[in-house]
């Protein structure tokens, strides 16, 4: 698989985003900023109450829409119709997405992930990935996600795997210690046999991705670039950065 493009132009973390000047995180305001500046783009997707897979980071909707409610209890045409972070940007599906980046610039979508086994959201995304003609790929932090998407998706869309050296979020409290070493070691890379490896900045560089681009030749994404600092770190030792707060 030739991955030359998903290399090429810095990634724009949920979009080239600025949410004082309107265009807040994984909108299409934010799309377009990160196009007019020759960026990729990268972008969340949660599963609506009907199935859709919608533009959003969060599984709820407070942060951003002031909804008490889970993205997953609501309709995708009510969704739509949210205003996000006081702007006139609403919550876009993906298909809305797509339709709106067309193939302008490389596209990587992070598929959320309760970890609880359910691949609603991971086969719509797939069925949508599947129509589409631009540059495409899809992650996600979960590897049963990342295992199924290899049944799924088209072989020309690479599937990559998000992971930490040091799982610290609150997500990761209930797993166990064996389950954390799965992680931040890959051990799960028979299963998963990812095209590429998107890791957490500050634990570079690590023994997992080293091995990743020496041994297996997988690119390296670090995410998320926010300092200089952290910006020299990705040039050392990943191929390519999700970034933010400032123009790459």
């Amino acid at each position: 698989m030739e991955l030359g493009w998903l290399v090429a132009r810095p990634i724009a973390h949920r979009g080239l985003h600025d949410r004082a000047a309107g265009r807040p995180e994984n909108t299409i305001a934010a799309a377009r900023a990160a196009i007019a500046g020759n960026y990729a783009i990268e972008c969340d997707v949660q599963i609506s109450a009907d199935g859709e897979a919608m533009v959003f980071h969060d599984a709820a909707l407070g942060r951003l829409a002031g909804v008490a409610d889970p993205v997953a209890a609501m309709r995708a045409a009510d969704l739509r119709g949210l205003a996000v972070a006081g702007t006139t940007e609403t919550i876009p599906t993906l298909p809305d997405f797509l339709a709106e980046i067309a193939g302008r610039t490389p596209l990587v979508v992070e598929i959320k992930s309760s970890t609880t086994g359910d691949l609603t959201l991971t086969r719509r995304v797939a069925e949508v990935l599947s129509a589409y003609a631009g540059p495409v790929a899809v992650k996600s932090f979960d590897p049963e996600v990342v295992a199924a998407l290899r049944g799924l998706v088209p072989d020309a869309v690479p599937r990559g795997i998000v992971g930490e050296t040091n799982q610290d979020d609150p997500a990761y409290a209930a797993l166990t210690d064996s389950a954390r070493r799965r992680l931040s070691d890959l051990l799960h890379i028979e299963e998963t046999r990812p095209d590429f490896v998107s890791w957490r900045v500050d634990d570079l560089p690590c023994a997992a991705t080293h091995l990743a681009r020496v041994l297996g030749h997988l690119p390296v994404m670090a995410w998320t670039v926010r300092t200089e600092a952290q910006r020299r770190l990705a040039q050392a030792h990943a191929d390519q950065m999700v970034f933010e707060g400032f123009s790459a």
